[in-house]
């Protein structure tokens, strides 16, 4: 009968365990659910602990005009998320004796202008090369599509000075990473395609994955590929961007790749976590060094670059990450690294994926989440309003400020938005995203503690 304790025991734990897992699964469903209904988040998702997924469930539409669904296969353009790939890239040739990371971008590029930047400095984003995007929506013959070369082509005829020396700073630079696309074909003697697909892709059994230019430059297209679109709050729908006026850079930027341009779906993504933590491709120690914090972005929030990934220490551990964003589309990859616990959010109408994949980690960390709902403003006057007023800090200074009986959100850049009312002491952005501003007022009506409640995530604020 003894023998018999242990094993009630193991079966008691084994249950509490199942128990717990339904209903973190239950409450991210909640959650994702609640974000599609009342937010219009559109994409896929996927959660994995120790590379096993807890959840992978799609959300709306791949096509918005037929009215296709999104399911797990769904290809989309990952924009920055890309930028691992190609610093992978870099990393696998270094590992092959081809190149150095001490190596000068003039020494593959020599008809540029640019002295002093190497390698390293191009995948850390220190090399202070100029932002080529602003620079060719002002002077770009927008009946051609640029690629690469047009670039390379164009940087080396313009000579812009760099934003600042080499190695002083950290400025993101989708530049740097173009160039060292340009730079694995120049050493490999492969297309940038060719060489990610035979040296990345195909070993890791990523076979919804490529390098893909989209149907404008290339006319070629995916069968299953989940396009990406904008709002249009004129005509209260969704448009692809090539359609409007002011996006119309999709078109004729279309031929660049590097800093983007890798599609994939959620599960060759989960592939590729594994790759990485496994060390699958690269050498331990270059696998180290890539996800080592090699250039510091803010001290303050504990935030840094390696090669491709940022990294970043919070109350929920350690996370290495990227995001990437494109019109019609916002991505985020994510891994906690304690807990091996992957985040993958894909979207292609523009959702917050960065937000939502924090309130996911909340979700797993059984930490408090306020589940999505509908907004309703309610009516008031200015009466009280000047209590709130004032400049607060959190995750960033934010300043509220009061206009007749009207409260806006106002941050440091200038960015504002109203703040409507749904209770004595909570207000919501008047922009449509999930956020709020929830007020403590002692008993003179004086704010005694503040919160902003981003996508559920609760933090607090503090006049000053």
């Amino acid at each position: 009968m003894k023998k018999l304790f242990p094993l009630i025991g193991i079966f008691l734990l084994a249950c509490d365990q199942n128990e717990n897992s339904n209903a973190v699964l239950n409450r991210m469903n909640e959650y994702l659910s609640g974000m599609q209904k009342y937010f219009r988040f559109n994409g896929n998702v996927l959660v994995a602990e120790k590379g096993n997924i807890v959840l992978q469930r799609s959300y709306g539409y791949a096509s918005f005009e037929d009215q296709r669904s999104l399911n797990d296969s769904s290809v989309f353009e990952l924009a920055s998320v890309s930028k691992q790939f190609t610093a992978t890239g870099i990393l696998l040739l270094k590992d092959r004796g081809s190149l150095e990371l001490t190596d000068s971008l003039r020494k593959y590029l020599p008809e540029l202008p640019y002295s002093g930047i190497t390698l390293w400095h191009m995948l850390t984003h220190t090399s202070g090369l100029p932002d080529y995007f602003w620079a060719m929506i002002e002077k770009w013959d927008r009946s051609k599509i640029a690629f690469n070369n047009d670039v390379i082509a164009f940087l080396a005829k313009e000579k812009m000075p760099l934003l600042f020396e080499p190695g002083k700073k950290w400025e993101y630079s989708n530049t740097a990473y173009m160039l060292l696309a340009s730079i694995i074909e120049k050493v490999s003697g492969q297309t940038f395609t060719n060489f990610l697909a035979e040296n990345i892709f195909q070993p890791l059994g990523m076979m919804h994955t490529r390098i893909y230019n989209t149907r404008r430059s290339s006319g070629d297209t995916i069968a299953n590929y989940a396009y990406g679109y904008t709002f249009n709050d004129s005509l209260n729908r969704y448009l692809l961007p090539d359609s409007l006026p002011d996006m119309s850079f999709v078109i004729y930027m279309d031929g660049m790749q590097g800093d983007g341009t890798v599609n994939s779906t959620t599960g060759d993504l989960l592939k590729w976590d594994r790759a990485v933590k496994n060390h699958s491709l690269l050498k331990d120690e270059t696998q180290k060094e890539m996800l080592k914090g090699q250039a510091v972005i803010d001290t303050v929030k504990n935030s840094m670059y390696g090669y491709g990934v940022f990294m970043e220490k919070n109350d929920l551990g350690n996370i290495i990450s990227h995001a990437g964003g494109w019109p019609g589309y916002a991505t985020f990859l994510a891994r906690n690294i304690e807990k091996d616990q992957t985040y993958i959010i894909l979207s292609n109408n523009n959702s917050h994926s960065q937000g939502i994949c924090n309130g996911l980690q909340h979700i797993m960390a059984g930490k408090p989440v306020a589940m999505p709902y509908e907004h309703k403003e309610i009516v008031s006057d200015s009466a009280g309003l000047a209590s709130f007023t004032g400049n607060y800090d959190g995750v960033a200074r934010i300043k509220i400020e009061q206009r007749g009986s009207r409260l806006y959100r106002i941050t440091s850049s200038g960015n504002e938005v109203e703040l409507k009312r749904e209770s004595p002491t909570k207000f919501f952005y008047g922009d449509g995203t999930d956020r709020q501003i929830e007020f403590e007022l002692d008993a003179n009506k004086k704010v005694q503690k503040a919160w902003i409640i981003v996508l559920g995530v609760k933090t607090e604020l503090k006049k000053v």
